[in-house]
């Protein structure tokens, strides 16, 4: 069963979205390189529409915008990890933490959403499970974008690069 969201919900959530979508902090991601060609800006802001879909499917309650900031921080670590071979070796370890302490340092993020990015690697971090339902729908979210992401070519991505920026512009529209 579908959750119905309420105006005053959907305001507050995109709000949140756009407060992001458009900071000049988070902006910084769109010079990271993600998987075949993506954009770490791109792919967060793909996560959190996809872990938001996703949430209001989910038929018991959950923290919404722990779950909207989660998303849109969970690789919020600022470094291209290809072209140091030490950072290559532990980033899919190390960067949650680093994503972490990023946003908290840059934007307060509550400990709900902390908590979510510290958990989103799972299985690769073994000991980080995802314990919340919330966790667990981000920490999906992320591997079926990132899935997406690996098995579209550049060339694709580089065609179609409006239409894909046309769909991070609202968190609710397609």
């Amino acid at each position: 069963m579908k959750r119905i969201l309420s105006q005053e919900e959907k305001e507050t959530l995109e709000n949140i979205y756009q407060t992001y979508l458009n900071d000049s902090k988070v902006m910084r991601m769109k010079d990271i390189s993600m998987h075949n060609g993506s954009c770490c800006y791109n792919h967060s802001f793909l996560v959190a529409k996809y872990a938001m879909r996703k949430a209001i499917r989910y038929h018991k309650p959950l923290d919404l915008e722990a779950i909207l900031i989660a998303s849109i921080f969970h690789d919020y670590y600022l470094y291209d990890w290809r072209k140091n071979r030490e950072l290559l070796k532990k980033h899919g370890h190390n960067h949650p933490g680093i994503a972490n302490e990023n946003a908290i340092r840059d934007f307060n993020i509550p400990e709900e959403a902390s908590s979510i990015i510290l958990s989103h690697m799972w299985p690769i971090n073994i000991k980080k499970y995802p314990k919340t339902r919330e966790a667990k729908i981000v920490s999906i979210s992320d591997k079926a974008i990132a899935f997406r992401e690996m098995f579209t070519s550049k060339k694709y991505k580089q065609k179609h690069k409006e239409k894909i920026e046309n769909k991070l512009k609202s968190l609710f529209d397609n």
